[in-house]
C-alpha cells in the first residue's frame, strides 16, 4: 500500500514531467497548450510540496533554475571532446573549392562520392557553449574557451528557459554521457531594449548582440544572467558514450526529440549546387531573422565519414562556415538631418561616417523619430553602433558613450518645416511632429513616391528620381498627372530615350485596372496599410460608398479600429481628395471595384476564398509573392505575414522558411502553387 510520502514523491515527478513538457512548448516549439495562469498553477504546486518536502528536491527540478549566491570566479572544464573551430569560405569560390577537396578526400579514404550528403545550418553569431548530460540530466556547462578548455556557467545557462535540465522521455534510452553542443545569442529585439535600459541607467552600451550575449552569460552572479532573455540553437554533440548516431541530421532529430531547440531551417542535401543555392537563400533571408547570423554552416552528414576526413589543426576537414558580411559595425554620427514624409511627418536622419556593413557602404541610416532619439541619447559627433541586415535601412542602435570627448551635440527637432517652412506641429498622444501645409512640396513629392511604389500602384520605371525630376520640371503635380504624361515629353528627359519613355507610359497605362485595394492603399490615407486597405474594399465594395460611410459605419468594418476610421472619415471630407479623386477617375483609373452584377453573374466562384485567411511562404514556382496576394485578396482571402491557429491555409514554395514548421505544428493546411490555383480556379473552400 503507497505511503503518503510514496504518493507525494509520485505528484512532484509527476509535476516536473509536466512542467518540462510544457517548457518545451512554449520555449521551443512557440506553441503553447496552456494558459499562463496554469501554468503558474503547476508551478506554484511544485513549489509548494518542495517547501514542505526539501529532501525531495533534486538538481535537475524545475524550481531550481535561477539560484545561487554570486561565484568568486569561474572553475574551468575540460571538454570531453575538443570543440573544434570551423574554417571559412568568404565567397562561392572558396565553397566549391572546398566541396572539390572533401569529394577527393572522401574518394581517397575509399568511400562512394555518390553518397555523400551534407547539412547546412544558419551559424548563430552568439557564444558556443557545451552541455554535459548524463543519463539525460543537465551536470555541467562550458563556454568553448580555447576548444579544450572552457569555464564553468552551469549555473548562468541552468537560468536559460530553453535548456533542458532533464531530457524528454521521447529521447530514451538516453546515453550515459553526452556532450550538447550549442550557440548562446540574445535576440535582436532584446538587444536593443538591453542597450536601452544601459543608456538609461548610465551604463555602457554593448557594441553587438554577440557581445552582449557573452557578457551575459559570463556573470559571476547569475540573478543577472537570469535577468536578460538569452536563447540557445542546439546544432550537435562532442563526446557521447552508450549511444550510436549514424548521421548528423540524425543527432539533430534526436535532440528535437530530446527537447533541445534546433533551428527548424535546417536542411540536408546532396548535391554542390544545392549547397550553394542554400547560402544564397540564408543570405537573403538575413533580414527576416529575429537573431543575427553571419554565414551558413555546411557539414558532411555521415559521422563515419567525418571521422575518416579528421582535421587539420582544429579544423575538421568535414565542415566550413560560409561567412557573411559582418551586419553591424561601429562609426561616427556626424550630423543628424529632418526630411518630411507623404503625411507630413518629420523624420530625422543620420548622416554618418561612410563605413561597410552588410556587405554595402553605408553613409545614412534612419534614426525613427524624435523620442526614439532622446530615448537613446544620440548627440551628433557620437560614434555609434550601426546595425544592416539584408536589404533592410540601416539603423543606428545606441551611442558608444565610453567614447564622448564633451564635444558632442544634442538634437532638438526644428519648429519650422524644413521644406516649406511652415510652423510645425505635435498633435497630443502622437509622437510625430508635423508639418499641417497641405501645398508643402516634399509632402507631394513623397505622396507620388509612395502611389508608384511596388506594394501600392506599382509602376514599373517611375522611381523616386523620376518622380523628382517631373516634379522639378512642372510636368506633374500630384498622382493623377502621371495618367496625363506623353512619349514626347518623357523622351526628352535625360537618360530616357523613346523607348523608355513608351514602356513607361505603358506602365502607368496598365497600372488604371489594378485592384482597388492597392488603389485605396495607394491614396496614402494616414493609418491605412495594405490590409486595412484590403478590410475596407471587402465591406465597402467601391470608394464611392466608402466616401458616403460615417465614422461609426466605418469602425463597424472587422480589423478596422476608431483611429483608423476617423483617418478615412476624414480623408474623404477635404476637396483637395476629392479632387484628386475625381481627376484619376477622369484618367480612366478603375475606382469602383468589381460590380455587382459581374459578382452575380460569376455565382459564388468569384469570392471562392470569401473569409479565409492565408500565409505565404517560400518561392513559388511561377508567381511573385505580391502577384499570390493580389490573386488570393481578388478572391476574397487575406494575406496575413505570420501563421496563427485563425490561419486557413498556408502556401508553400520552394526553401520555406519556419511558417511551415509552425503550420505542420497547428495542423494548419498546406497549399502548392497548383493546389491554390485550382482553390482559385474551381471555387472550393
Amino acid at each position: 500500500m503507497a505511503t503518503t510520502d510514496d504518493a507525494v514523491a509520485a505528484r512532484i515527478e509527476e509535476l516536473r514531467a509536466l512542467i518540462r513538457h510544457h517548457d518545451y512548448r512554449y520555449y521551443v516549439l512557440d506553441s503553447p497548450e496552456i494558459s499562463d495562469a496554469e501554468y503558474d498553477a503547476l508551478f506554484r504546486e511544485l513549489e509548494e510540496l518542495e517547501q514542505a518536502h526539501p529532501e525531495l528536491i533534486t538538481p535537475d527540478s524545475p524550481t531550481q533554475r535561477v539560484g545561487g549566491e554570486p561565484l568568486p570566479g569561474f572553475a574551468q572544464v575540460r571538454h570531453g571532446e575538443p570543440m573544434l573551430s570551423l574554417a571559412n569560405a568568404k565567397n562561392e569560390e572558396e565553397l566549391r573549392a572546398w566541396h572539390a577537396r572533401v569529394v577527393r578526400l572522401t574518394a581517397e579514404a575509399g568511400w562512394d562520392t555518390r553518397d555523400l550528403r551534407f547539412v547546412l545550418e544558419p551559424k548563430i553569431d552568439g557564444l558556443a557553449v557545451s552541455l554535459r548530460y548524463e543519463e539525460g540530466r543537465f551536470t555541467v556547462g562550458a563556454t568553448r574557451g580555447n576548444g579544450e578548455i572552457g569555464e564553468d556557467v552551469t549555473l548562468n545557462l541552468r537560468t536559460i528557459p530553453v535548456v533542458p535540465l532533464a531530457m524528454l522521455p521521447a529521447a530514451a534510452p538516453f546515453p550515459r554521457v553526452v556532450e550538447v553542443r550549442g550557440e548562446v545569442y540574445l535576440p535582436l529585439e532584446a538587444f536593443s531594449r538591453l542597450n536601452e535600459q544601459r543608456l538609461a541607467a548610465g551604463e555602457s552600451t554593448f557594441a553587438n548582440p554577440r557581445n552582449a550575449a557573452a557578457g551575459s552569460l559570463r556573470q559571476l552572479d547569475p540573478r543577472v544572467t537570469a535577468s536578460r532573455p538569452l536563447s540557445v540553437w542546439f546544432y550537435g554533440i562532442g563526446l557521447v558514450e552508450g549511444r550510436q548516431f549514424a548521421t548528423h541530421y540524425e543527432v539533430l532529430e534526436w535532440l528535437r526529440a530530446a527537447g533541445f531547440r534546433v533551428n527548424p531551417d535546417v536542411r540536408r542535401v546532396e548535391s554542390l549546387e544545392a549547397i550553394v543555392e542554400g547560402c544564397r537563400r540564408w543570405q537573403e533571408r538575413r533580414s527576416e531573422l529575429g537573431y543575427d547570423i553571419d554565414g551558413v554552416v555546411v557539414k558532411v552528414d555521415d559521422r563515419a565519414l567525418q571521422a575518416a576526413l579528421g582535421a587539420v589543426g582544429r579544423d575538421p576537414r568535414w565542415a566550413v562556415a560560409y561567412k557573411f558580411a559582418p551586419t553591424t559595425a561601429q562609426t561616427r554620427l556626424l550630423k543628424i538631418h529632418v526630411s518630411v514624409g507623404r503625411t507630413g511627418v518629420l523624420n530625422p536622419w543620420a548622416e554618418l561616417e561612410p563605413v561597410e556593413v552588410g556587405g554595402v557602404t553605408v553613409e545614412r541610416a534612419t534614426l525613427h523619430n524624435e523620442e526614439d532619439i532622446r530615448r537613446k541619447d544620440l548627440r551628433e559627433g557620437d560614434m555609434v553602433i550601426l546595425q544592416r541586415a539584408g536589404d533592410v535601412i540601416p539603423q543606428v542602435v545606441a551611442p558608444l558613450t565610453d567614447l564622448r570627448t564633451g564635444a558632442e551635440k544634442p538634437f532638438h527637432m526644428p519648429d519650422h518645416c524644413p521644406s516649406c517652412g511652415t510652423p510645425v506641429v505635435r498633435v497630443p498622444g502622437e509622437v510625430a511632429v508635423r508639418c499641417p501645409n497641405p501645398d508643402c512640396p516634399a509632402k507631394r513629392a513623397e505622396a507620388i513616391k509612395h502611389f508608384v511604389s511596388k506594394g501600392a500602384m506599382d509602376i514599373e520605371g517611375v522611381g523616386e528620381k523620376l518622380v523628382e525630376r517631373l516634379l522639378e520640371l512642372g510636368l506633374i503635380r500630384d498622382a493623377a498627372d502621371l495618367y496625363r504624361l506623353t512619349v514626347e515629353q518623357l523622351a526628352h528627359l535625360e537618360r530616357l530615350g523613346e523607348k523608355s519613355a513608351s514602356n513607361i507610359v505603358n506602365a502607368i497605362a496598365q497600372s488604371k485596372k489594378r485592384p482597388l485595394a492597392r488603389i485605396l492603399f495607394a491614396l496614402g490615407i494616414p493609418h491605412v496599410g495594405i490590409e486595412n486597405a484590403e478590410l475596407l474594399v471587402r465591406r465597402f465594395g467601391s470608394l464611392e460608398t466608402l466616401q458616403k460611410a460615417s465614422v461609426e459605419e466605418i469602425s463597424q468594418t472587422p480589423g478596422i479600429g476608431p483611429v483608423i476610421a476617423q483617418s478615412v472619415y476624414d480623408y474623404f471630407r477635404d476637396q483637395r481628395n476629392l479632387d484628386l479623386l475625381a481627376r484619376l477617375r477622369e484618367a480612366g483609373v478603375d475606382l469602383e471595384g468589381p460590380k455587382e452584377e459581374e459578382e452575380a453573374a460569376a455565382g459564388a466562384g468569384t469570392r471562392p476564398l470569401a473569409g479565409k485567411t492565408f500565409v505565404l511562404t517560400g518561392t513559388l514556382p511561377t508567381l511573385t509573392r505580391q502577384e499570390a496576394t493580389d490573386l488570393i485578396t481578388a478572391a476574397g482571402g487575406r494575406v496575413t505575414g505570420s501563421v496563427s491557429a485563425k490561419t486557413d491555409y498556408v502556401v508553400v514554395g520552394e526553401e520555406p522558411g519556419s511558417k511551415l514548421t509552425r503550420a505542420e505544428e497547428l495542423g494548419i493546411p498546406l497549399l502548392n502553387e497548383a493546389r491554390l490555383r485550382e482553390l482559385l480556379a474551381q471555387g472550393e473552400g
